[in-house]
């Protein structure tokens, strides 16, 4: 992939996902801000729109997100680990990670973000190569590559789970952004 921009992956065709798709879905968000945030795959609303979280689990994170004073537009870049939607909204097999992995580094590389939040497992697992459970992991901080990478669980996750009670995967999720919010604010 010498050579390659994020422009060139709207025409990708190295894996099968690439016949099924309506849109390439890249990304949204400010170019130029601290933290990325990685999800999964494009759903169907984003497969239409070419836009990730567009969708209701987009609406549930841009809500969290503006609770703890982030303001998806300005202070976050917001993509997937891979760029075009799995058939049923299945989860991404290992070999459409790997196809999309390139993109996902020049994304990485283009915006340097300080901060990484993962939204659920295969996010997790595409960039820290970690598989387990989302209950352990959640609120932990991590690094890669110098960078700090907040994981929390998927607003799908949150979206079946919708208790406000005081521990409930809601609430633990806000804390998850207010401690990015806050390790912001340390930088």
């Amino acid at each position: 992939m010498t050579g390659s921009s994020l422009k060139d992956c709207s025409t990708c065709t190295a894996c099968e996902l690439a016949s099924n798709r309506q849109t390439v879905v890249i990304s949204r968000g400010n170019p130029d801000a601290d933290v990325m945030l990685i999800g999964e795959a494009p759903g169907a609303q984003e497969d239409v729109q070419g836009i990730p979280f567009v969708g209701r689990s987009g609406r549930a994170l841009d809500q969290l997100l503006q609770e703890v004073d982030l303001d998806p537009s300005r202070d976050l870049y917001i993509c997937n680990a891979i760029k075009c939607r799995p058939p049923k909204n299945r989860r991404p097999k290992k070999a459409e990670l790997a196809s999309c992995r390139s993109w996902l580094d020049l994304q990485l590389a283009a915006v340097d973000p300080k901060v990484i939040v993962l939204t659920g497992a295969t996010a997790v697992e595409a960039i820290l190569g970690i598989k387990g459970g989302m209950t352990q992991l959640r609120g932990q901080w991590q690094s890669w590559n110098g960078r700090s990478v907040m994981p929390i669980f998927h607003p799908s996750y949150l979206l079946r789970n919708p208790s406000k009670a005081a521990g409930a995967p809601l609430d633990l999720t806000r804390q998850d952004l207010t401690a990015v919010r806050r390790r912001l604010c340390e930088r």
